[in-house]
């Protein structure tokens, strides 16, 4: 019966959840096209614990998204979730963040495919069967109109996040589906987050760093 606190920052989308058994209890969020996560990240914490009428001392693990996405945006949520961890003495569980963009999706047979932008045709990828099982590790790529061909002809391929309207313009096949703007959320890190924490998958905190994938350059 664990209670988890899920922190998404990855993207433009601030996101905090609170789960208990993997349940959603409570969510905050806002998915502005500004990055607020160093103004409201903590609020949110603080209110969805107040709201619940819990305190930090409660809580059983914290939960965050590892990217890859915005270095800003991971840096700040990944600092926020080692403080609480190293203070409170309590574990720290890394979820992918293609991961929980791709649990966003219902699919009977196929393939899912969570894409972020990343700059010009470039994107951040990865690639899961209907199971929610990787099938390709996430990788930084260039789309063109072969891209994830192998998928695409053997079965429906949806495509899901804030990287797909670039693809769109270009794929035509006809197994290819499209969920345009969705970003990663924290209410889908909540059944993730439990699965590591009963297995006790969790991180080093002193030494984790989040997953930038391609190098920070600034400017």
């Amino acid at each position: 019966m664990a209670l988890i606190l899920c922190l998404e920052t990855a993207t433009t989308n601030c996101s905090v959840a609170l789960s208990k058994s993997g349940q959603l209890l409570a969510l905050k969020e806002d998915k502005s096209n500004n990055y607020s996560h160093a103004e409201k990240l903590h609020v949110f914490i603080d209110e969805i614990l107040n709201e619940n009428n819990l305190g930090v001392q409660n809580l059983d693990a914290v939960a965050v998204s590892k990217g890859p996405g915005s270095y800003t945006g991971l840096r700040i949520g990944v600092s926020a979730a080692k403080g609480l961890c190293f203070s409170l003495g309590i574990p720290l569980i890394a979820i992918p963040t293609l991961n929980s963009l791709a649990a966003q999706v219902e699919l009977e047979k196929g393939f899912i495919v969570p894409m972020l932008d990343a700059r010009r045709m470039e994107v951040y990828a990865s690639v899961f069967d209907e199971n929610l099982d990787e099938l390709r590790e996430t990788k930084a790529e260039v789309l063109d109109e072969n891209s994830f061909s192998h998928f695409l002809e053997k079965n429906t391929t949806i495509f899901v996040g804030n990287g797909v309207e670039k693809f769109k313009a270009i794929c035509t096949h006809s197994n290819a589906r499209f969920i345009l703007d969705k970003l990663p959320s924290a209410k889908e890190m909540c059944s993730l987050a439990e699965a590591k924490y009963k297995i006790s998958d969790t991180e080093d905190v002193a030494y984790f760093e989040p997953y930038y994938l391609k190098d920070f350059i600034a400017g």
